[in-house]
């Protein structure tokens, strides 16, 4: 089947696990995504208006995302739709109020907004190869951003709705996708997981709205989603990196990711997926100390933070420079 993301993958040249599966993942998490707006429209919505520009925007976005996904499972198109796409995401994104606001200049608030949304949605996306991995790491993300929503006082806002079902479809998934899979989320999955993911982390890890005690610095800014998704960019840097040094391009795919070289040193398919969740725990355990007791960090406390986030990325790295005989 060629259409509705269906069809039996067997990508021997980018997923670990050879086998054909189906790639019916994406479409779950699209139908939850519907059915948690639905949801939201009845709860919320007898007042008249249901939806503001920002949260029409974050529907449409991550719809396009699931789109665009889902032609590539059936079509397997170009990276210049992708990457046309991704950036058409992020743009909607922007216009419709969901940017970081780091900076005083908003051209480079919205440059590094459409940045970020490209940046998660290919990082997601390629760190789909190997089972569990993604689903695991996207869950506990995923989970923690509910934590932090839940001790913001955000229980009945339209992105705590979204969120929760979003991990009720990670953990469905997870169950069909642990190793060995019966089935894969496929770029749906993947590029609408970097959509939605990358929105709510705008939200809730650089803007930290839910906090309202305290302006957050700069650098705390930038360390709360650093935390949150460095398995997912030192994965993309990593890759990025070595491809460059070979004289490969960076944007095919390949068994050369941090999750494919930690099996090749004899850890087991199930122990690199404990491991990368583990590595997500821990960060996501910082993060929701911060939002119990959100305060001005202390630049020791934020030298340790990057001391952590640093480790990690070193570790994974490193771990690829035992090649193999053959990629």
């Amino acid at each position: 089947v060629r259409t509705l993301g269906m069809r039996n993958l067997n990508e021997k040249v980018i997923r670990w696990n050879e086998n054909s599966r189906p790639s019916l993942g994406g479409l779950t998490f699209y139908i939850v995504f519907l059915l948690s707006i639905s949801a939201y429209s009845i709860a919320f919505g007898a007042g008249g208006t249901i939806f503001n520009l920002r949260e029409t925007g974050i529907l449409f976005a991550c719809t396009l995302a699931f789109i665009m996904g889902l032609a590539d499972d059936a079509y397997n198109t170009k990276p210049v739709l992708k990457s046309s796409t991704q950036i058409t995401c992020g743009l909607i994104l922007v216009f419709s109020g969901t940017s970081i606001q780091i900076f005083d200049s908003e051209i480079l608030n919205n440059f590094l907004t459409i940045l970020w949304i490209m940046g998660l949605m290919n990082s997601i996306n390629m760190l789909d190869n190997m089972d569990g991995i993604t689903g695991s790491v996207s869950l506990v993300i995923a989970l923690t951003m509910l934590i932090c929503l839940f001790l913001s006082g955000g229980m009945n806002s339209f992105i705590f709705i979204l969120i929760t079902g979003l991990v009720s479809s990670l953990i469905g998934f997870l169950y069909f996708n642990w190793w060995p899979s019966k089935m894969f989320m496929g770029d749906s999955g993947s590029q609408f997981l970097g959509a939605l993911l990358g929105s709510m982390s705008i939200i809730l890890f650089w803007n930290l709205e839910p906090i309202k005690i305290i302006k957050p610095s700069f650098s705390v800014q930038i360390l709360i989603p650093l935390l949150a998704f460095i398995v997912p960019i030192a994965d993309t840097t990593t890759v990025v990196i070595n491809r460059i040094r070979r004289g490969q391009s960076p944007f095919v795919g390949g068994k050369d990711h941090t999750t494919h070289n930690l099996a090749r040193i004899g850890m087991k398919d199930v122990q690199v997926a404990v491991l990368i969740g583990i590595i997500c725990l821990i960060s996501a355990v910082m993060i929701v100390l911060y939002y119990s007791n959100p305060r001005i960090l202390d630049n020791w406390e934020k030298t340790i933070l990057f001391i952590y986030l640093f480790l990690v990325f070193v570790g994974l790295y490193a771990v690829t420079l035992f090649k193999p005989s053959s990629t």
